[in-house]
């Protein structure tokens, strides 16, 4: 066989093995990793450690990793039932691998768990308790079956403010939401107005206004150390936004927030008050300036 032949035969098999590895990828899929640089516990005003503690590097939006920055989120119950009552368990392990124990107190918790369903459905804002070894439990109750995503949003001892994300599946069937554009959120007989514009890259104001049968509140007490906590998250992915109130602090009706959000999306967004000793959650659905608002990811029960 002549030199030309056997260089052609060679260039053939390796376009041939590139071919097959290419479709191995797509089949397979992506394998996750570590990002390259932690992210962000979210889109911060303030940081969450306080003084002295500092503020997580640049990165990705918070919650797409179950590791960053050398901690790691473990889930200890990944299979949970649907619509019963149950004990969500979980660790938190440090850079050598062993469970976290020593973490710093924000607003007011050492840990903060956010469970959303990844069609948004079923929010709740949980504040586990953690055992002597370094084992986080709290009761909990899924609405419905479908994969949901748990963010661990705390601080360690003398590090960065962290948000770390997993999966977590309830067997069961389901119907997912696809929430409406909304501005105006009603609950238990209070309205909530938002006002503001989400722009990409760039603080934005937000405002929320309570109002209780028609009547502004004003009496609002505070919760977790401010008159109000929202989360907002992605509605593409779920990346998690911890915003928290501009510093004009007034007990109502006015609570007052400063967000940045990564990119150009609709989000959903979250708002715990306090009144009349009950925690209330109002729930928004706003797109970016400029962008008409989509409907969330629907959750097809595998977290895709």
């Amino acid at each position: 066989m002549g030199t030309a032949v056997k260089l052609a035969a060679y260039a053939a098999v390796v376009v041939l093995l590139g071919a097959g590895a290419y479709a191995a990828g797509s089949t397979v899929g992506p394998q996750a990793g570590p990002p390259a640089t932690p992210p962000p516990a979210a889109a911060h005003t303030e940081s969450h450690a306080g003084a002295g503690v500092p503020a997580a590097e640049a990165g990705p939006p918070a919650g797409l990793a179950s590791s960053a920055g050398g901690y790691s989120l473990v889930p200890l119950t990944p299979v949970l039932p649907a619509a019963a009552p149950t004990e969500l368990a979980f660790r938190v392990t440090g850079p050598d691998g062993s469970a976290l124990t020593r973490f710093a107190v924000a607003h007011d918790k050492r840990m903060h768990l956010i469970l959303a369903r990844t069609d948004t459905a079923g929010f709740q804002h949980l504040h586990p308790e953690m055992g002597p070894d370094g084992t986080w439990r709290t009761p909990v109750t899924l609405p419905a079956g479908g994969s949901y995503r748990a963010f661990a949003d705390f601080v360690p001892e003398g590090g960065p403010p962290t948000t770390l994300g997993v999966l977590l599946s309830a067997p069961g069937a389901f119907t997912p939401i696809a929430p409406a554009p909304s501005r105006v959120a009603t609950v238990d007989g209070y309205a909530v107005r938002l006002d503001g514009e989400l722009t990409p890259g760039s603080e934005a104001p937000l405002v929320l206004t309570v109002t209780k049968d028609g009547l502004p509140v004003t009496d609002l007490p505070p919760y977790l150390g401010a008159y109000g906590h929202l989360v907002a998250l992605r509605a593409g992915d779920l990346a998690y936004l911890h915003v928290h109130p501009d510093g004009a602090a007034t007990p109502g009706p006015e609570i007052r927030f400063v967000a940045e959000v990564p990119s150009a999306d609709t989000y959903r967004l979250f708002l715990d008050f306090a009144h009349a000793g009950t925690v209330r959650t109002a729930e928004f659905t706003v797109a970016t300036s400029g962008l008409a608002p989509a409907a969330p990811h629907a959750d097809d029960g595998h977290g895709h």
